[in-house]
Formats: structure tokens, sequence, C-alpha cells
């Protein structure tokens, strides 16, 4: 079995609705996290995305954008900060922002 950044090992239906899920991850991956160990989010690549492309502005092509997909921006407060974090794997690297809602 080959782990990239991570894999649910087991799950468990707690009261409440809630879930205790078993994870196994490579150490590297791990310390990704910096010792946090609240409000932590779990996603998967593979569930449905929209699809974008990378904008290029200026000299040489020396500004680059992220585009948000039309379809993913309805109820997003593009006027406030956004928190931006990068998770890098051998084969990718994910960017995820954190956007306030309107």
């Amino acid at each position: 079995m080959k782990i990239f950044m991570g894999t649910i090992i087991s799950s468990k239906l707690k009261t409440e609705g809630k879930v205790i899920f078993e994870l196994l991850m490579d150490h590297k991956e791990a310390a990704q996290l910096k010792g946090t160990w609240n409000d932590i989010h779990i996603f998967s690549e593979k569930n449905d995305s929209f699809k974008t492309k990378i904008s290029t502005r200026g000299k040489n092509a020396s500004t680059k954008y992220l585009l948000i997909p039309r379809g993913m921006r309805k109820n997003i407060n593009l006027d406030k900060e956004v928190i931006c974090q990068k998770i890098e794997l051998k084969d990718k690297i994910f960017f995820i922002s954190i956007i306030k809602k309107i």
C-alpha cells in the first residue's frame, strides 16, 4: 500500500452524529500540521471539483493568479483577507484558501 497524504484505516460512529477516524500517514505529512490538533479539516482530492486555470499578467507573465471558478464564487466575500496554505507532496501541491462567507 502506498500512502500519499493519508488514508482512513477505520471509522467509528459515536453519539450525536460524530465520527472517530483513525488515520495512517507518513511522518513527513503529519509534520505539515505543525502540532495543530484542533480545527482540522479532512478532504479528498477525489471529490467532485471545478476545473480552473492559472492566469498570467505583466511583463514576461511574471504575475500569476489562481482563478476561482465562476460556479464557486457564490457567497464569497472577496474584499476580505484570505488565508492560504500550501501542502506539498512528491508529485502534487495543494493550495488551500480560507475565505470568509458573505
